[in-house]
């Protein structure tokens, strides 16, 4: 499951990227699943955000890794991805799930997704390959212009 394509990121800021979304992981509250997850995220500013998973005992409740780097990230202001880095501490790499997919694209409707693991292998994928024809703010600008308008008298 490894990804052909060449990063179109600089080799120091992958690296830069993989660093803190291991060290990421290393922070994870996952006390139920044990599923230890990092991430990190590269903003148009040239900034990277981290974070890990936090757990729940209510299971609903959770928030996965990407999201918890990418809501640091909009909490610091920042309002654009370039790329999510995602680590597991398994033999191959894990993608993010959809929920973290939709949330990348709030940000980053174009943004580079890339999952590593502790082997080599590693996925590549740019978010409209893991979401495509994604619902996003276009979408409601676009339902808002359509809508009738109510007649004043």
């Amino acid at each position: 499951m490894s990804s052909a394509r060449a990063s179109t990121l600089r080799p120091s800021t992958l690296r830069r990227l993989e660093k803190a979304a291991r060290a990421a992981a290393r922070t994870s509250y996952s006390p139920y699943s044990k599923f230890r997850v990092g991430a990190a995220v590269l903003t148009g500013s040239g900034k990277i955000y981290g974070g890990a998973n936090v757990e729940n005992a209510s299971y609903g409740l959770c928030n996965c890794a990407e999201r918890t780097a990418i809501f640091s990230a909009a909490a610091a202001g920042e309002r654009n991805l370039k790329a999510v880095v995602v680590y597991t501490p398994t033999p191959a790499p894990t993608m993010p799930c959809g929920a973290c997919r939709q949330v990348i694209h709030e940000f980053g409707s174009d943004a580079t997704v890339i999952a590593i693991c502790d082997s080599a292998q590693r996925v590549e994928r740019t978010l409209p390959e893991l979401l495509p024809d994604a619902f996003g703010p276009r979408d409601l600008l676009q339902a808002s212009s359509q809508s009738p308008r109510r007649n004043r008298r």
